[in-house]
């Protein structure tokens, strides 16, 4: 089929088929491309990784050609360095307890999902080639191949979409454990079914022995130079670390170093990354933990890159109408696979309910490790099925990448896990001073219990005193309302000690002037920054008019923050459960 775009506005764009000169400027196109395809995707609530393939597929080898093969293939160290991120970040969310406690549920799925799919792929394509060309090596072994291939789950785009909606529970703790796992697996599944088809077809293949023993280096191998790295890092941070930009450097340094290490090996950086980030939270002290989020504050123009790079190398307009119904057959397949697997291995080990229904949701992704055993594929059975292998695993990667971060946000979705990974400064930064004084204000239409006459006495104050929350009032002039003063509790004592005098006087009587005011609007942020720029605990709420609506206190805003993170946990606890 003829490539549409081959020859469209070729002057126009001959502008951005970059020289190695023109980085800077390359780098730019494609980061401003790829946020722009990321917001707009966000906008019709389609994750934005998404936007960033299909942005990368319009201006890559399927679109415009503004990205050249060649081009592309002189930024891969961009792909290396986000999957080692990738990886580090996975490593950071296996810790020891989790392991302990999920371990049994992580192999039965891991095993379950990994094996079913090839075994379902394997037999569909086998039969259907099979019947098409009467051609029975032929077909046994392309769907002996693509059976393993299929089992790989690619973690960038799925953790991306995790990231992105804040998850957190046991769903999202089983994707995070079986996405780090499954590609050695697929690895050990691919040695073998090249072992069956090279004396059945002929090919370049080594020996069952010889690839398994180079499989085991290339795992122990990446895990223990990842180990290492982590601690090292350990130690750096442990010992000479204080400031936020030093360990964000010593932490990226000891990454690319690690990963460079595992290319000049030729061992894998992603599990490599993986281990490191695995000692870190598991053996590095709990201060030096803050690695993390710092490291991922620095992925997302990476991750940009790299997405934008994945939609630019697929080629959808090099498959014959056979090879896009095997494609189909495949993707139908692996779907099925994945959905059988996890499905009965998360069953039999009695994962919570969510992770049996969803979990399927989670694993439809596929790129990096299957492009690479294609790849393998395409090299080591060059006369042969190879170059088939390629082209499908092209083709399915292009319909994978593009519906699977979408699946992945339906699973959470329906898991409620979504927004459930939050910390008190993220509800700091998004709630405002009316959902800390709900019911206690004008706001609400009832004068909150805080607010006080400039002429009522101190007895009625005290009687408020005595049946409120509040332990300070603000105080309103008597003939037009607006604000004239606050009162402490530190005032009501002082006022107590000088006797029965003390019930005759009136609030204006003890009132102070306040210092600062806020409005409901107020983000909670800028109000902690009133509460210690002018050393105060509590801050009068207003309106435009300067009309009292309430009152503001510190311990309150301490208790409504601490009693959301509580009803997360509880959350999370019964959805584990």
């Amino acid at each position: 089929m003829q490539d549409p775009f081959a020859t469209f506005l070729p002057q126009i764009f001959h502008f951005a088929r970059i020289e190695a000169t023109q980085l800077v400027l390359l780098l730019g196109i494609i980061l401003f491309i790829g946020a722009l395809g990321g917001w707009l995707f966000q906008k019709l609530k389609i994750p934005q990784v998404v936007g960033y393939i299909v942005m990368g597929i319009i201006i890559g080898s399927s679109g415009f050609h503004i990205l050249e093969p060649n081009v592309i293939a002189a930024l891969n160290p961009v792909s290396t360095v986000a999957l080692s991120l990738i990886g580090f970040l996975i490593g950071g969310e296996l810790k020891v307890g989790v392991i302990k406690k999920y371990g049994k549920q992580f192999v039965s799925i891991l095993l379950f999902e990994a094996i079913t799919p090839a075994i379902v792929v394997g037999s569909i394509v086998t039969l259907v080639v099979w019947l098409a060309t009467k051609d029975f090596p032929h077909a046994i072994s392309l769907g002996l191949l693509l059976g393993a291939i299929c089992s790989a789950t690619a973690p960038a785009a799925t953790t991306d979409v995790l990231a992105e909606y804040r998850t957190r529970g046991p769903l999202t703790t089983t994707v995070y454990g079986i996405v780090a796992m499954d590609d050695a697996v697929a690895l050990i599944l691919y040695t073998i079914a090249s072992t069956i088809v090279t004396p059945i077809i002929g090919g370049t293949a080594n020996g069952f022995w010889m690839q398994l023993l180079e499989i085991f280096r290339d795992i122990f191998g990446s895990l223990l130079v990842g180990a290492a790295f982590g601690f090292l890092l350990s130690l750096i941070t442990r010992h000479i670390l204080t400031k936020e930009g030093r360990i964000l450097t010593f932490a990226l340094g000891c990454l690319f170093l690690c990963t460079g290490a595992c290319e000049a090996l030729n061992l894998d950086n992603i599990l490599a990354a993986m281990s490191l980030g695995f000692v870190m939270v598991n053996f590095a002290p709990a201060k030096t933990r803050s690695v993390f989020p710092l490291v991922d504050k620095f992925t997302p123009p990476v991750y940009v890159l790299f997405f934008v790079l994945v939609g630019a190398k697929l080629n959808i307009w090099i498959i014959t109408p056979f090879l896009g119904l095997i494609a189909v057959l495949y993707v139908v397949g692996r779907t099925l696979g994945k959905s059988i697997g996890s499905f009965f291995g998360a069953w039999i080990t009695h994962a919570p309910k969510t992770v049996q229904k969803y979990l399927s949701y989670c694993l439809l992704s596929q790129a990096g490790v299957a492009i690479g055993l294609s790849i393998a594929a395409g090299s080591d059975f060059a006369d042969t099925v190879g170059p088939e292998i390629l082209l499908i695993i092209t083709a399915t990667t292009f319909v994978v990448q593009l519906i699977g971060p979408i699946f992945v946000k339906i699973g959470v979705t329906k898991a409620g896990e979504c927004g459930l990974n939050v910390t008190v400064e993220d509800i700091k930064k998004n709630a405002r001073v009316t959902d800390v004084t709900w019911g206690k204000n004008k706001i609400c239409d009832y004068e909150s219990p805080s607010i006080v006459s400039e002429t009522d006495r101190l007895f009625t104050i005290l009687n408020s005193f005595s049946h409120n929350q509040n332990l300070n009032y603000v105080v309103k002039d008597s003939a037009n309302h607006t604000l004239v003063g606050i009162i402490s509790l530190e005032h009501l004592k002082e006022v107590m000690q000088i006797g029965d005098f003390a019930e005759t006087m009136l609030a204006m009587d003890i009132m102070d002037v306040p210092v600062v005011t806020c409005k409901p609007s107020t983000l909670l942020p800028d109000a902690y920054k009133l509460f210690e720029e002018y050393d105060v605990d509590a801050i009068p709420i207003v309106d435009p008019d300067n009309e009292p609506l309430g009152i503001l206190e510190k311990s309150t805003v301490d208790h409504y923050l601490h009693t959301r993170i509580i009803e997360l946990n509880r959350k999370l606890d019964e959805l584990d459960n």
